[in-house]
């Protein structure tokens, strides 16, 4: 594939608004883009995210501590884009930036490319109300879903729907931080599901009841694509899930490249039938009783195993998007052989859990050594090393906080990353491998933030995402 800045240099800018420090699909979106030769730049929480520490970055923007509203969120683009200096293609890594995006994307004409998606589809999609009556208009299978109108109907969903029940909030970007509120928990009881009913209005969204599909090995799997029409995917596959954190519930920890006919079907099928345009990563679980895969998600933006996909030429979704968006042609997918994800850290927490195993034989020698034999990782890798090493010390970090935690002992003061200090402005920190550089009079050191911060008109991140 040629270099990505042939012909006008585009920059790019990753835009991330959740407060996840340890959000390794930005990281591979960065590594994408800068070893191609993109300028890249990217919007995150905090001058010590790991992320910021990559050479393939050219410079990281931060989030705003302030009250973020949908203007803000406005001028924060229009501010960055300033100091690009010209037009980039921007990529929404989370939910909450794609939704955002989409709907301010008629005031950002003229300064970020984007796909040409209706400005509220993205919500829609998100929305985990919206996707289950999609479902059933497309044909497509999605567990039986109740979405109660009062108390009432949620304790009869227990006897509809069986126990244990999943219980989801449609919007899970509305959670408030602190309210202790998951986006997707195990309902065991009635009772259980009418308390969670009463909470709607802290969740901010409707509380959907699913059927529960239990889990059974190879029964995760997922989709990524780039469409630049709905019948026009130029990049992704399928991939299954072998190790997820939390074990059997969650993102991918360890996934590989394979082949399913089933759900690559169904997810071409349901983004021509909504005419979207974009990046979007597919969650599927097979019904172990009646068989088929059933559509669980659906995330308007790359996945963090978005890397998975990578075909020998070096294409994958983020790279299609910012040739595509550019007027660069796409290159022809070149699929090479299976290829294995493996996100380090949750990957060892997954081996380690209780109860995740027993493993199957030459499952943990598998993992292993796809590492050493040169799988993707999300944070290891030989050319861009400071990224992993700050990701292991945010993580000893929580560890160690956990620790004083649960022997009651006062939180250790600075157990942040062992990294130099830096002064920035509220908005930019240099990245390429370089100190962070003042900007202006109004540079200051920048710590992390007190936790998810509030966003108006209906959007609030503090969800870690998926994938």
């Amino acid at each position: 594939m040629p270099p990505l800045d042939a012909g006008p240099p585009v920059p790019a800018l990753l835009v991330r608004l959740d407060r996840n420090p340890l959000h390794h699909g930005t990281l591979g979106a960065v590594r994408s883009l800068g070893r191609a030769g993109a300028e890249v730049h990217a919007l995150v929480e905090s001058a010590r995210s790991p992320v910021t520490r990559s050479r393939h970055l050219h410079a990281a923007h931060l989030v705003p501590q302030d009250r973020m509203t949908r203007d803000l969120f406005h001028r924060t683009l229009l501010r960055i884009s300033e100091r690009i200096g010209r037009p980039a293609v921007l990529i929404a890594m989370d939910d909450i930036s794609a939704i955002h995006t989409a709907g301010l994307a008629p005031r950002l004409a003229g300064r970020y490319l984007l796909p040409a998606q209706p400005p509220g589809l993205p919500g829609r999609l998100a929305d985990k109300a919206e996707l289950a009556a999609l479902c059933a208009e497309v044909g497509i299978p999605h567990p039986a879903t109740v979405v109660p109108a009062c108390a009432a109907d949620a304790s009869a969903a227990a006897r509809e729907l069986g126990l244990p029940m999943v219980a989801k909030w449609s919007r899970p970007w509305l959670l408030p931080g602190g309210s202790g509120l998951r986006s997707t928990t195990l309902v065991h009881s009635a009772a259980e599901a009418v308390r969670l009913y009463e909470r709607r209005g802290t969740a901010g969204s409707r509380l959907l009841l699913q059927r529960y599909l239990p889990y059974g090995a190879g029964g995760d799997w997922f989709f990524h694509g780039y469409f630049a029409g709905p019948d026009r995917c130029l990049a992704g596959g399928t991939g299954q899930k072998e190790l997820s954190w939390p074990p059997r519930t969650g993102l991918t920890a360890v996934g590989r490249r394979q082949p399913n006919q089933e759900v690559e079907s169904a997810a071409l099928r349901l983004a021509a039938h909504v005419g979207y345009r974009g990046i979007l990563d597919l969650d599927f679980r097979r019904d172990p009783s009646a068989g088929g895969f059933h559509l669980l998600d659906f995330n308007p933006r790359p996945g963090a195993q978005f890397r998975l996909f990578t075909d020998r030429a070096g294409l994958d979704v983020v790279r299609a998007q910012y040739l595509d968006l550019t007027g660069r042609p796409v290159p022809q997918s070149e699929a090479g052989p299976d290829r294995l994800f493996v996100a380090e850290n949750y990957a060892l927490l997954s081996l380690l859990a209780p109860g995740s195993g027993p493993w199957p034989p030459g499952r943990f020698r598998g993992v292993t050594g796809g590492v050493l034999a040169g799988a993707e990782c999300a944070w290891f890798a030989r050319d861009d090393i400071r990224p992993f090493l700050a990701m292991g010390a945010v993580w000893c970090g929580r560890g160690l906080r956990k620790a004083a935690g649960l022997l009651h002992v006062p939180d250790p003061v600075a157990p942040s990353p062992r990294v130099p200090a830096t002064r920035v402005s509220p908005d930019s920190v240099a990245g390429s491998g370089q100190e962070a550089r003042r900007s202006g009079a109004e540079g200051r050191p920048v710590t992390q933030g007190p936790g998810p911060y509030a966003l108006t008109d209906g959007l609030r991140p503090g969800v870690p995402p998926s994938g």
